[in-house]
């Protein structure tokens, strides 16, 4: 296929997400995902495209207070990591198969880094959920990230008011945080945040 295009007349609903129906070539890969029409952006994961929905403002409050703390700690004790914030390809398992687009990625392994994006799986990533996008970043996406290596995934939930935080080099079983208390950084032992605080 050459350029895809994300419209509702093409497209499925799996997890509040669209998804691409193409019955003569049900199988996307990564050239349709490099080469989406202008301002069109989507995830591949499985063989399928799944677009991206505009955000919310509360969430963009989060990911910019969120990327700003993080940047301010790596900055500060001169760090090595970098963290991105969408859109931002994550070339999740490095075999051009599942590209996702975090909210937030941190990465501290600059060989993973290229012109693309990342190469690899991120350290941490961090999800603010959407309504459309609650199956896909709980379900799918926790199955994902911990296949892939990353160490540290993050669910934050601005209709609870809570994060699902999973730290997969432990356990498989997330911890729930409400929004209102500290949340210890896994990948950073003397880094804790508080998103209720972040928000005031």
């Amino acid at each position: 296929m050459s350029k895809t295009n994300l419209t509702p007349a093409n497209a499925y609903t799996y997890g509040g997400n669209l998804a691409m129906s193409l019955p003569d070539n049900p199988i996307c890969t990564a050239e349709d995902y490099w080469n989406l029409p202008e301002g069109e952006r989507a995830e591949l994961i499985d063989g399928q495209l799944y677009a991206l929905a505009s955000p919310s403002r509360i969430h963009q409050e989060i990911i910019i207070e969120l990327t700003y703390h993080f940047q301010h700690y790596i900055k500060s004790n001169k760090g090595n990591c970098k963290i991105y914030a969408a859109p931002f390809a994550v070339n999740l398992n490095a075999n051009d198969k599942t590209f996702v687009e975090p909210d937030i990625s941190i990465i501290c392994d600059p060989d993973k880094l290229s012109d693309r994006g990342c190469e690899g799986a991120p350290d941490l990533v961090i999800e603010v959920v959407s309504p459309s996008s609650h199956r896909m970043d709980y379900i799918k996406k926790t199955a994902l990230y911990a296949d892939a290596g990353v160490r540290e995934y993050w669910i934050v939930d601005p209709a609870t008011e809570q994060t699902t935080l999973y730290r997969f080099e432990e356990t498989d079983a997330p911890d729930i945080i409400p929004f209102d208390q500290n949340i210890q950084v896994g990948i950073y032992e003397n880094l804790q945040v508080n998103i209720a605080e972040l928000l005031k």
